[in-house]
């Protein structure tokens, strides 16, 4: 055959095969990302908290039947939180405090929202022990706070280390009061 001969819409077949072979990548490539997406969306999804930890994020409290002097442990995030409603005694002793003495020095000021409630995470910093302090017929320490039976660590009327192995103070969580008498902690 000669190129006279050829067909005279030969050109059109060419663009025409041009097209298909496009719309072929296209739709591999579309198939291609779906397929990449569907693998990789379990193994983000896995990096998520679970619903569970989600959860204890945040644990809401209500203080009105705390009474002055009294203090409770309630949990959040599988970790003991000490409330305790100050008596006036109590704040005099944390806020008069001689800063140049403590080993960890923070205010009783930087410690609290309302001075009358202190709210901390019930864990001894020295190695994770629960100190003892929260009923009235435990051991408060030379300071009136909180003793760790494990290694003999001081906590006073702040949760701030007073004396014993322990290399900083109790640790305060964030928490918000979201009335004069609720308080949601995380």
């Amino acid at each position: 055959m000669s190129i006279e001969n050829a067909s005279p819409d030969h050109g059109h077949h060419a663009a025409e095969g041009e097209t298909r072979r496009d719309f072929l990548f296209l739709t591999a490539a579309a198939f291609g990302a779906v397929g990449a997406g569907s693998v990789a969306w379990p193994f983000i999804d896995q990096m998520n908290p679970a619903a569970d930890t989600v959860a204890m994020s945040t644990t809401e409290v209500n203080l009105a039947p705390i009474e002055a002097g009294q203090a409770i442990t309630v949990m959040w995030q599988g970790k003991p939180v000490f409330i305790r409603r100050r008596t006036p005694e109590e704040i005099k002793e944390a806020e008069d405090a001689d800063l140049s003495t403590l080993r960890d020095p923070q205010t009783d000021a930087s410690r609290v929202q309302k001075p009358e409630w202190l709210i901390l995470v019930g864990i001894c910093t020295h190695l994770g022990c629960v100190p003892q302090g929260q009923k009235s017929t435990d051991v408060r320490g030379d300071f009136g706070g909180w003793f760790c039976p494990c290694h003999g660590s001081h906590y006073d009327t702040s949760g701030r280390i007073r004396k014993g192995p322990a290399p900083k103070n109790l640790a305060v969580p964030k928490y918000v009061f979201l009335t004069d008498t609720t308080i949601r902690i995380g």
